[in-house]
């Protein structure tokens, strides 16, 4: 079926041409942001690939009170524009409440419903009616094919740049599965589907330093799965020594790993495209 094409930036999402959203799970130090932003421009411009930075000013779904959350809305916001300013990425963040939206809309290029939440309907509208692209996580607990409903709560506010975005589903026990077909029904959507590749090897119930917080083994043969069934755009969190990151440590890419991460994933997306 047709896909919209969805501007971000510089970045035309939907288009035939494989796009790449990363960038460390939560915000940390402006330097490890910074140093992040850098390496991933290198890498976007050796491989043109078209790249939007994401990071989070804050996690409200940590599993512990005592865990890092973010440096929080403003300074968070002053990181994003600064990478956004000295590197030229579209960028993204979460928004948890429908009284952070405003100010994301104003720094930001897309405004991210995390997957916990994408069912709150003050959220999506307010997100809705920024005009911006709104990136809709697919719950755990939600049935693919529904992800129709908050993407209707989006169209409502009249805004139709709309990404969904899969990053598997909970069948209870702590694992996180990735079923191919989810892929298949947020198409059916009409809007590019991206594959959040590494928040769907995290282990729930393990916190994310321990080192089997995530199955990082899996990598690569889900990415490789996402993009064979057909996915416009990939995630990939990275960071530059991921068992230091203050969040989801178990799961994000070392940076220096990425270039070579991606290589294979665009050759198989222009093999994908000529079969479509």
């Amino acid at each position: 079926m047709s896909i919209k094409k969805v501007q971000v930036g510089n970045v035309n999402c939907g288009a035939d041409e494989l796009f790449l959203i990363s960038g460390p799970c939560v915000i940390e130090e402006e330097s490890i942001m910074m140093k992040t932003a850098e390496k991933i421009k290198e890498v976007s411009e050796k491989l043109n690939i078209p790249t939007i930075y994401k990071s989070s000013f804050m996690k409200d779904n940590r599993s512990s009170v005592d865990y890092y959350m973010g440096p929080g809305i403003d300074e968070g916001l002053r990181i994003l524009e600064k990478v956004k300013t000295e590197f030229g990425f579209p960028v993204l963040t979460d928004v948890h409440y429908p009284d952070q939206v405003e100010a994301a809309a104003e720094v930001c290029d897309v405004i991210q419903i995390p997957a916990y939440l994408v069912m709150q309907t003050t959220l999506a509208v307010a997100s809705g009616k920024t005009g911006k692209a709104v990136n809709l996580k697919h719950a755990q607990f939600l049935a693919p094919e529904n992800m129709s409903k908050p993407v209707a709560k989006i169209e409502s506010t009249g805004n139709e740049n709309i990404l969904l975005t899969e990053r598997g589903y909970a069948f209870g026990y702590n694992d996180l599965i990735v079923d191919p077909r989810s892929f298949y029904h947020m198409r059916e959507t009409g809007y590019p589907v991206i594959f959040d590749v590494t928040h769907s090897i995290r282990k729930y119930g393990i916190p994310s330093a321990d080192p089997n917080g995530g199955a990082k083994q899996y990598l690569k043969t889900l990415a490789r799965a996402g993009v064979a069934s057909g996915v416009d755009g990939l995630f990939v969190e990275t960071h530059p020594c991921p068992s230091e990151a203050l969040c989801d440590a178990a799961s994000q890419l070392d940076m220096s790993e990425l270039e070579e991460f991606l290589k294979p994933l665009i050759e198989l997306h222009e093999v994908e495209v000529k079969w479509r």
